[in-house]
């Protein structure tokens, strides 16, 4: 099957890059989803490895994988980076409610994803996810997160890895999305929580102001 992601129709490979900044919890997302499991020890991902899931005959025919690559935070492996978003066909951004810093650590990897892509995008579904959702301790609410996707055009779900929350729903978006149905993260699925037209006015206040800043660098912590 070899690494080449060049099509999914011909090589069978759906391969989702996941970004954000180091401890928002991108790898726990993609081992509930790929292994139905939850470890509270961080453990980095190996930075030139996949993770494999076979998606199950009847979405795309016999045989096809979903090919995940958890790239590291940071601005690490920056070639990597640009291959791996280069051969990308869905992208998710991670941030964590509990740490605001790392929503705003998410532009310089959206930026990188339209430089790359060009004109091109829009063929490529993107999804912003706030993971830890279960938290108590917020930074960030949910209209925090909605106004980011609204000013990106994305998709939009608030996760948590640890208590398997819209982890299947957001995997499963982006794969119905491939497939060419009707719903997809950039038709804002009505599981996203994406805003509607009466929140736009709010929206607006927010989009602005987060807009003005962000930081790149690494969080701690994941789940």
């Amino acid at each position: 099957m070899g690494n080449s992601c060049s099509g999914l129709k011909k090589k069978k490979d759906f391969c989702v890059v996941v970004l954000g900044s180091a401890g928002v919890g991108k790898s726990a997302l993609v081992q509930r989803w790929v292994n139905s499991c939850f470890s509270e020890k961080y453990e980095p991902p190996a930075p030139l490895s996949d993770v494999i899931y076979h998606v199950p005959d009847g979405l795309f025919g016999s045989g096809t994988k979903m090919r995940i690559t958890d790239l590291p935070g940071g601005q690490l492996y920056p070639a990597l980076q640009c291959l791996k978003i280069a051969r990308g066909h869905a992208f998710i951004l991670v941030y964590s409610v509990t740490e605001k810093q790392t929503l705003e650590e998410l532009t310089p990897f959206y930026m990188l994803i339209r430089e790359i892509k060009g004109s091109n995008l829009h063929k490529y579904p993107v999804v912003l996810v706030g993971n830890k959702c279960d938290e108590a301790r917020r930074e960030l609410t949910t209209l925090d997160g909605a106004a980011y996707a609204l000013k990106w055009n994305c998709g939009f779900f608030e996760t948590s890895a640890k208590r398997n929350i819209n982890v299947e729903e957001l995997f499963f978006e982006l794969l119905t999305h491939e497939r060419g149905a009707e719903t997809s993260p950039q038709a804002t699925p009505e599981k996203s929580q994406m805003p509607d037209a009466a929140a736009e006015d709010r929206l607006a206040a927010a989009t602005q102001e987060t807009s003005r800043c962000y930081i790149v660098g690494i969080a701690g912590g994941g789940k």
